[in-house]
């Protein structure tokens, strides 16, 4: 594993950290999730992130890593980055979702409680809020870190401008806002469209969510939607209308780039978004063990040469 700076704080992250977005919830099988968090950690991906919703059911991704945390990873929390995050909605009612004081609060006293945690490493507000002011949302996540609740700050799906007014509240109540966490991926580019200069002006780092769009930049796809992916799952963000020809197409293309450069399309999807400078870390999301080490695999070849980031982008944009 290498591990680089986050923007221009002092924490170092694994170039791949492991998201339990998907397959570490309760209607997924504790022993593969547990399994796949301990070939991470053996792999050194040290980073491990989550949100308060995560699941299905809400909070269950939150229990089952508390779980593995209170037993096989008990001693090694000094050697851990976790990070949590509100924002969607959690619970029913007025209070439980957005960006108020109220709900980010709550929601991360109830996420330290289901991960057994007196504090994480990271709490992000997981998206923008049309309606509540930024200034109370900047102002809970610094109480947050003043009270001991969090280390570091940051923000997922903000637009460049929200960005950089969050940038610049933070800066302004002294607290350690470090990260941004946005979508990113072959199929989803827009982060290009100058968020990543300003994750550069304000200093901090990106990590990117999806970077194999949800399992459509792998092989899974190639000759139809299996049952057990996460287009086939009734419960999964991906359908499997989203699996159109088109983008099957592109994909075959793509993977015959990857297997020219000696590695699994994933891989090669995984080491396109960590091109960047900006880009410190690419969460990666896994149903399997064999997968995390195929994410690894990425790391020992990032370059990419002039003509093929060319011939990636005729086929994108065909």
């Amino acid at each position: 594993m290498s591990y680089q700076r986050c923007g221009r704080s002092g924490l170092l992250l694994p170039r791949i950290s492991l998201g339990l977005w998907h397959n570490f919830g309760g209607v997924d099988p504790f022993d593969v999730s547990r399994d796949m968090i301990l070939r991470a950690f053996d792999q050194g991906v040290t980073h491990f992130d989550l949100a308060n919703n995560y699941g299905p059911p809400f909070g269950s991704a939150e229990q089952t890593f508390g779980r593995v945390l209170s037993h096989e990873l008990r001693g090694y929390r000094d050697e851990l980055i976790i990070s949590t995050k509100a924002g969607w909605r959690m619970w029913p009612g007025p209070y439980g979702e957005w960006g108020s004081r109220k709900y980010l609060i709550a929601s991360l006293d109830q996420s330290l409680e289901r991960m057994g945690l007196e504090y994480v490493d990271i709490f992000y507000h997981h998206r923008p809020d049309p309606e509540t002011p930024l200034e109370e949302t900047m102002a809970a996540l610094d109480q947050i870190v003043r009270g001991g609740k969090a280390l570091y700050v940051g923000v997922s799906s903000y637009k460049a401008e929200e960005t950089r007014r969050a940038g610049k509240l933070l800066k302004e109540l002294g607290t350690p806002f470090i990260i941004h966490q946005p979508r990113y991926n072959m199929f989803d580019r827009w982060i290009e469209d100058g968020l990543l200069d300003t994750i550069e002006d304000v200093g901090i780092g990106c990590i990117v969510f999806s970077p194999l769009a949800q399992g459509l930049l792998t092989n899974r796809y190639l000759s139809g939607v299996p049952a057990d992916s996460r287009a086939g799952k009734p419960h999964g963000m991906l359908r499997p209308e989203h699996v159109t020809s088109d983008k099957v197409a592109k994909v075959r293309q793509l993977d015959d780039i990857a297997r020219g450069r000696g590695q699994t399309l994933a891989q090669m999807a995984i080491a396109w978004t960590l091109r960047h400078p900006q880009v410190t870390s690419a969460v990666i999301g896994t149903s399997r063990v064999a997968q995390v080490d195929d994410a690894v695999g990425a790391l020992a070849y990032l370059g990419f040469s002039g003509a093929e980031l060319r011939r990636i982008d005729e086929i994108l944009a065909a």
